[in-house]
C-alpha cells in the first residue's frame, strides 16, 4: 500500500517537499545502519490535532543519538517545536509523526564520527498497524525462532534501524507460517517482545511485563498501560516471563504507538484464554482511546495540542 503522505518534510530547520527528501545511495546510515528514529501519534480530537507524549518520544529520540555519539545541533525543545510546527503546517488532522536522525554522505567506512548528521521530520495518514480488525478481534501470533540481541551486542534502549533487521526477521518468518505477528525471546529463552511491540500478559489476576533487562525497547505506550492499569486497581510486575506462561495466560497483548493496544487471542496455535479480547484488555484499550481521541480528561498530561 502506498504511502499516504504529508508534502511537507522538515530537514536541518527547513520545509522542502516529500519529492525532494532524497537521500544519496553513499550515505554512512544505508550501508552501516547509523539511523535513530521514532514512531509518533497525532490524535484528531475534539480540541485538534493532539500529539501523544510528544516529550517522552523526543526525550528517547535524544537519548538513542547519546547512545550512538549522534551530536544533535537541534535540543530536545526545538525538535519537539519542530514536530507541532510539522502537524500545522501540513494541516493534518491526524497523522504517524516520524523524526529520523542518521550519518548521512560524508565518508565511507564503519567510523561514523566524521558524517553530517542529518535530521528529518515526516508524517503520514497510518491506520491500525496490525489491521483494521485487529483492536476489535485479537491477533495469531507465533514465538519466532529468531531472538533478540543479546545483551552487550547492540544496544535495545535505543531505537535504532540496525535493530530492525532483527524484527524484519521475526516479522517475515511470523508472516511465511501465516501469522500475523511473532514474538522473540531474549538470549536467557525469555519473553522479549514482538517485531515492533511490547507485551503483557494477565496471569492470576496480576499483569505481567518483560523488564528492559529482556531486551526490550523502552515503549512510551508500556509506560502508559502501566500507569493506567495502576490507576484502575491492577498489579503491575516487571519480571522475565517464561514462554510457556504466554500459553496458560489469561489474556495477552501487545502495546506499542503503532499497535496501540492489541490483543492476542492465540500464540502458536495455542488459544489464550477465551481465543478473543479478554476484561482487562478491554478496559485499557477503552481507557486508553478515550484519552488519546480527547474524549476523557487528560490528567497526566500525555496529549500536545497543535493549534
Amino acid at each position: 500500500m502506498p504511502i499516504d503522505y504529508f508534502d511537507k518534510v522538515w530537514h536541518n530547520g527547513q520545509y522542502i517537499s516529500w519529492k525532494e527528501a532524497t537521500v544519496h545511495v553513499a550515505a554512512h546510515a544505508l550501508h552501516y545502519g547509523t539511523s535513530l528514529f521514532e514512531g509518533i501519534r497525532c490524535y484528531a480530537t475534539p480540541r485538534g490535532p493532539a500529539i501523544f507524549r510528544l516529550k517522552e518520544h523526543a526525550e528517547r529520540l535524544v537519548n538513542s543519538c547519546k547512545i550512538y555519539r549522534v551530536a544533535l545541533a537541534y535540543s530536545q525543545a526545538q525538535l519537539e517545536e519542530a514536530m507541532v510546527d510539522l502537524i500545522r503546517a501540513n494541516q493534518a488532522e491526524h497523522a504517524y509523526i516520524r523524526p529520523i536522525i542518521f550519518r548521512g554522505y560524508g565518508e565511507m567506512g564503519v567510523n561514523p564520527l566524521n558524517n553530517p548528521v542529518e535530521i528529518y521530520l515526516l508524517a503520514w495518514r497510518w491506520g491500525k498497524y496490525l489491521g483494521e480488525a485487529a483492536l476489535q478481534q485479537g491477533v495469531d501470533v507465533c514465538v519466532s525462532s529468531w531472538q533478540r540481541l543479546a545483551p552487550n551486542t547492540l544496544p535495545t534502549m535505543a531505537k535504532a534501524a540496525a535493530n530492525y533487521m532483527n524484527a524484519q526477521l521475526v516479522k517475515m518468518e511470523a508472516l511465511a507460517n501465516g501469522y500475523t505477528e511473532g514474538i522473540a525471546l531474549d538470549a536467557s529463552g525469555h519473553v522479549s517482545e514482538g517485531s515492533g511491540e511490547n507485551i503483557f500478559v494477565v496471569w492470576h489476576g496480576q499483569m505481567r511485563t518483560p523488564p528492559l533487562s529482556s531486551s526490550v525497547l523502552p515503549g512510551i505506550t508500556r509506560n502508559s498501560v502501566i500507569t493506567l492499569a495502576r490507576e484502575l486497581g491492577h498489579t503491575v510486575i516487571e519480571e522475565a516471563i517464561p514462554r510457556e506462561m504466554l500459553y496458560i495466560a489469561d489474556e495477552v497483548f501487545f502495546t506499542g504507538t503503532a499497535a496501540e493496544i492489541t490483543p492476542i487471542r492465540s500464540v502458536d496455535h495455542i488459544t489464550v484464554g477465551e481465543g478473543k479480547p479478554g476484561p482487562v484488555t478491554r478496559k485499557l484499550q477503552e481507557r486508553f482511546l478515550s484519552i488519546v481521541r480527547g474524549q476523557a480528561e487528560d490528567k497526566y498530561g500525555w496529549l500536545t495540542v497543535c493549534v
